[in-house]
Parts: structure tokens; sequence; C-alpha cells
């Protein structure tokens, strides 16, 4: 039998298993899996000796060419999902915002216009609910069966994006019955208003004082409060970037009764800390102002515990990147209007590989879970994505564990002038990175085609 490709003398590490093997793409999918397969006739040999053969990345939070605060988040689906295939991920996730008075379907139509024609990796769409009155609830079965299954509520930004308890416990029983799954930002936005309201009449101006008034307890009490309306709702719910222990311990309480409740970190809360930010000079701190924000360094090791023991299920990047000099500068006098978000789509790959498999926190196949399976599993694109399998798609990364990059602005592929993670030596890097047997990236080079990448429609939510 004659194969589009070959990946041979691999070591394939899947979230369940490590073994040697050669795979066999055809037709954009996994087609044969053995010890040995026949080279003759393959047009495409791609020697993995030495290198591990894992699932593509899948990031199921993204902001790309997102308006926020004045400005436009920085990437586009062309630039970002560049980078996604430079650093290892061939899937995302990204967010179609109802502005007040749309329709939902509107949102979806208007973010599959930003994508359409730019996404070189497949994409697909979480709906952000921000105006929920009887028309639009009553929109969302026929988005779930379109394939947007998810739903991203707000308990922050009031005025803005935040709903009260009962459209978030509205919005839970209707996406409960019909199979879809409530994303949720955790924050108690009143509370955070009123401590931010203060600062600014103290004078409290500088980037700081955005990680200050945002205390541990507004989110752990919000994400307490999401986990009750869920219970109450009989339905999942997925808490979106978690960045402290005290959240963590709500969300540990919850999984330890049972309850379907998951949630992601993400690699700035691992890596970075208030205590870097409050050493930054001058301004600097804006390059790390998003929501939640930094906290104390001595959570990191708990939110690396908690990947370890399955009290956080994934990790995303929740990228958003808006660039220092003419976008970030519009809070240089007020930490309020500082665009939030950082860069993130790029490193996620390695850098979880680094922290956590390099360092010995965990094995690969935890690794695999955290990166693609389980959110693949969460979000209803498993089996085609976020595994090694015959007829999977064949999303995969030849990854080195061995090869050494340190991350700079100087050398990323996204377009922002600056990187949450300079200076930071990451342990493991993607060699080739496929999507649908397509090579994207091969030895630092980029070989994808915008337009290439392709909506995904997601199935329901099963109970992982």
């Amino acid at each position: 039998m004659a194969f589009d490709t070959l990946i041979v003398n691999g070591t394939v590490a899947t979230a369940s298993d490590t073994y040697e093997a050669d795979i066999a793409i055809t037709g954009g999918r996994i087609g044969a899996i053995a010890a040995k397969l026949p080279r003759q006739n393959c047009k495409n040999i791609i020697d993995a000796t030495g290198k591990l053969v894992m699932p593509g990345g899948i990031d199921v939070h993204t902001h790309l060419d997102m308006p926020f605060g004045g400005s436009r988040s920085a990437d586009d689906f062309e630039t970002g999902t560049r980078a996604a295939a430079f650093g290892g991920t061939t899937t995302l996730i990204d967010f179609a915002i109802q502005y007040k008075g749309q329709t939902l379907r509107t949102a979806f139509d208007d973010w599959m216009e930003k994508a359409r024609d730019r996404a070189i990796v497949d994409y697909s769409f979480h709906c952000i609910i921000t105006d929920l009155p009887d028309a639009q609830l009553d929109e969302m079965p026929a988005l779930i069966r379109d394939g947007v299954s998810s739903f991203k509520l707000f308990m922050a930004y009031p005025g803005v994006f935040m709903l009260d308890d009962a459209s978030i416990f509205r919005a839970m029983r209707k996406a409960s019955k019909h199979g879809g799954m409530i994303c949720m930002h955790a924050e108690n936005g009143g509370a955070i208003d009123v401590i931010v309201q203060q600062a600014l009449a103290e004078g409290k101006t500088a980037p700081k004082y955005h990680a200050l008034t945002r205390p541990t307890t507004a989110e752990a009490e919000a994400t307490a409060r999401a986990i009750a309306l869920a219970e109450m709702a009989g339905s999942p719910v997925y808490i979106v970037h978690l960045s402290c222990n005290d959240a963590l311990e709500k969300v540990r309480e919850a999984r330890d009764r049972g309850l379907p409740v998951y949630a992601e970190t993400c690699p700035q809360y691992l890596y970075l800390s208030l205590e870097d930010m409050e050493a930054m000079p001058d301004f600097e701190g804006a390059k790390v102002v998003f929501t939640p924000p930094l906290r104390e360094k001595w959570n990191q090791e708990r939110l690396w515990h908690g990947l370890k023991h399955d009290h956080l299920q994934v990790v995303s990047t929740d990228h958003c990147p808006f660039c220092f000099k003419d976008q970030k500068q519009l809070g240089k006098d007020d930490f309020t209007k500082i665009p939030n978000g950082g860069p993130g789509i790029e490193h996620r790959y390695s850098l979880i590989y680094s922290g956590g498999v390099a360092a010995g926190r965990f094995n690969v196949n935890r690794f695999v879970e955290l990166v693609a399976t389980t959110p693949a599993k969460i979000f209803g694109l498993y089996p085609r994505k976020g595994t090694i399998a015959v007829g999977s798609d064949a999303d995969i990364v030849v990854f080195d564990p061995n090869r050494e990059h340190t991350i700079s602005a100087t050398n990323h592929h996204m377009r922002v002038d600056y990187s949450m993670f300079e200076g930071i030596t990451v342990k493991g890097m993607p060699d080739v990175v496929l999507s649908r047997g397509r090579v994207l990236v091969k030895d630092d080079k980029f070989d994808g085609k915008p337009g290439s990448g392709e909506f995904i429609k997601r199935s329901t939510y099963n109970a992982v």
C-alpha cells in the first residue's frame, strides 16, 4: 500500500502509551501504525530517530483579532495560527463575542469571517455571551447543533461582559439540556470594581495595581459560586485561566465530590509571578497585565501539583497580545486602560514539556493529556483530534526532547514587540509539525498556507 507520508523510527507518546513505531499518513489521516512499515512508494519520509512523536497541541483559549479597550489584539488569524504552528499547536478554539443587542449567530458569523481564508491550523469557536434575553437563550441549541458546543460567561467586567447569576444559571440549564459546556471567567467583578475605584482615587495608577486590586479571594469566591450554580443547574462547568491556589482548592473540592468541574491554567501563571511584575522598572509591568493577574510566586508549585494530580485538566494560553509600544501605552497614566492580555500561543507546548516532563514533575503521557487529549475530549474534538490513532487526523508533532531554546521577541513568530517569557530557556522543541498530514513547519522553516485551516464542528459534551 502506498502512503503519502511515513514518520519512521520515532517514539510515539499518547495520553496512555509510549512505544516505538512507524506512522503512515494518507488522505490527511493516520492510516497505519506498526513497528515497521514498508518504505517503498512513499512520497515523503520523516525520520524521527531519537524524537518523540506526539499529537498536535490543542489550545482551547485564544483571542485573535479581538477588539478590547480601544485597541485590537495584535495577532490576526493568519499571524496567530502561524505562530501556533511553530509552537506545535495544530488546533485552537477562539472566542466569538456577542455584543449587547446582537444575536449569537451574528457573533459566530463575524468570527468565521475573520478566520476564513486566513487560518493556517484548524479552528473552532466558543461563543461569548454578554446579553441573554429569551431570544438569545433559545439560539444556544442551534449553535450547539452547528458545532459551537461551548459558551463563555463572565463574572467580571461589569457593564461590558459581566452577567448576573440568574442569567448564568439560565445559560447553564439550557446548555446542559442540549449537551453544551459553559466556560466561566470566575472573578467577583463587583467587588473588584470597588477596589479599583478606591485605588485610582488614591493615585495608585501603575501597572502593578492591576494585580493588587484583583485579590485571589475574588477569584476563589467566584469559582465557588460558578460551581454552585452549575451544581444547581445540573451542568458541567469549565473554569478558564485559573491562576491561584485559593481558586484551585474550590475546583479540587468539587471534583472530590464527583462533580463535572474542569479547569485550565496558563503558562504565565506557572512561570511568572507578582514578584516578577513588581521588579519590572517604570511601565514595563504593563507587559504582564492580563486577567486574572499574576499571583505570588508560591502559587506556582501548587498549580504544577494540580496539573500532575488532575485537579487541573488543561493548559491553554489565553493568547491575547497587545504591542507594548503603541497599545499597552494606552494605560500609561491609568492601569485600567492598559489592554488586558499577553502573547503565549507559540510557547505553550515547549514551556509545559520543559517545566513538566523535563523538570520531572510528571511524565510525557500526562503532558499529552494536558496539551492535547483532555482538551479534545472536553470540547468535542476527540478522537478526530488529540491523539495518535488510526483514523484520527494526522495532526502530529515530531518533538526533540533534548533541544534547548531561549525564548525571545527577537526570534518568536507572534506579531507583538515583546515576549512575556523573554530569556527563559526551555528544554524540548518541535522539529516537524503536521496538520492533517500537511507539513506546516520543519527545521524552523514555515511551509504552511493561509486559509488551509478548517473550521471544525465539535460534538456535544461527554463526561471525561
